[in-house]
Order: structure tokens, then C-alpha cells, then sequence
């Protein structure tokens, strides 16, 4: 059965948003940007701004 497309648009963002939220629990662990990166599948860039944001937060 093939999946939809809106289907696949919302799994997709779903999966994202995951890996995200994952990020932010590891970058508070203060694991390093690298390790995040290559464990969530999100870019280098994308787990920086998520450090960023969360920095910013807490000032």
C-alpha cells in the first residue's frame, strides 16, 4: 500500500520534531554537537542553532 503524500509530509515533520526534542535533551547532557548529529540524523547546523536557542533561552 503506497502512503500518501500529505501522509508522508506529516511522518516526515513527526520524525523531525522528535529528533529535535531528542537534541535539546542530549545538547542539556552536554554531549557533544558531533555526537548529536550523527545519532539523530539531523545536520551539524541544525543541532547548532537548537544549541543557540537554547542558550538564549536561559539568559
Amino acid at each position: 500500500m503506497q502512503e500518501s503524500v500529505v501522509y508522508q509530509s506529516i511522518k516526515t515533520e513527526g520524525s523531525d520534531e522528535k529528533a529535535r526534542k531528542i537534541a535539546i535533551n542530549l545538547l542539556a547532557e552536554g554531549i557533544s554537537v558531533d555526537v548529536i548529529a550523527r545519532s539523530t540524523g539531523l545536520s551539524i547546523e541544525v543541532v547548532q542553532q537548537l544549541q543557540q536557542r537554547e542558550s538564549d533561552n536561559q539568559e
